[in-house]
This record gives C-alpha cells, structure tokens and sequence, in this order.
C-alpha cells in the first residue's frame, strides 16, 4: 500500500518571494493522480502545522529560506533532522514553537504524524516585499524546485542534500 503523502506549499503568496512555496506546489498538484498524494497550501507553522500533517506516513514540505549563505534562487533539499531547532522562522512562528517541537508533543498525544518528512527551500533575500510576483531569481529557480519536489515522490526514501 502506497504511503499517504502531503506535500505542503508553506508561505505567504502576496509577500513577493515568501510565496515560493506555495508557487511549487500548484506547479507539482496536477501531476499528483495516486489517491495517496495530496497537496495544500498554508502559511502557518508550530502547532498548527502538526496538526495539518496529522494521518500522513510521509511529508514533503516547501518554503523558502534565507540563510545569507547561498545565492537567491538557490535550491537545497534536507530531512527534517537536518535543519537546526529554531524556534522562530518559517518553519516556527514566535507565537507557537518549532515544528520539531509540535511533532514531538504530536507524537506524545498520540497522533499519526509523517516519519519521513522532506523540506525543499528557496534561498531568499526578502519575504516582506508586498508582491504576488517572484524575484527573477525565484521564478528561475521554480522549475528546479518542482523537479526536486518530483524526484522525492519518485524516490520515496533517503532523498540526500542536493
């Protein structure tokens, strides 16, 4: 039997660059025909977003980044274990916690949270612009982004830092 995957476009789509994630997605969704893929987009983190991957085996999670160590447009692949703790970012709002966190306590209460969980970035040099539309950086890096995204629903498994 297939594992239940959710394959989440994370951001915000009128901050210029900061909807990445969310551009990817709807770029990957129509190719998504097995019943065990789905695809959403949210601009949540912490606690909610636990609770959005909640009864899936597998999560691929896409957002952007800024990490001041890579050009814009830069695209990287990494397993939840791979990213520090934060407690504030993308991933986290200052209100909440880390997603490592909620999955943690997630796990604890005894929900059906993904084992397997992929985050694909964008390296980005601002998310507060008001904008719907990509940096030229980003909207070159998007085809990249969606065959990363591909290659891990075609891969399944042990997807290693691109």
């Amino acid at each position: 039997m297939p594992k239940r995957t959710l394959i989440l476009g994370l951001g915000n789509p009128i901050l210029g660059d900061d909807g990445i994630g969310w551009r990817v997605v709807e770029m990957v969704q129509p190719f998504l025909t097995d019943a065990a893929l789905e695809a959403d987009c949210l601009a949540v983190g912490g606690l909610s977003l636990m609770e959005r991957l909640t009864g899936y085996d597998r999560a691929v999670l896409v957002d952007a980044i800024k990490t001041g160590k890579q050009p814009a447009g830069s695209v990287s692949v990494f397993t939840l274990s791979d990213l520090p703790d934060l407690q504030a970012g993308h991933l986290s709002s200052a209100h909440d916690t880390s997603l490592q966190k909620a999955l943690q306590v997630g796990r604890l209460s005894g929900a059906h949270l993904p084992e397997e969980i992929f985050i694909v970035t964008v390296e980005v040099q601002q998310v507060c612009d008001f904008s719907e539309q990509l940096s030229p950086e980003l909207q070159t890096a998007l085809p990249l982004a969606v065959r990363q995204v591909m290659e891990i629903l075609r891969q399944g498994v042990d997807f290693p830092n691109s």
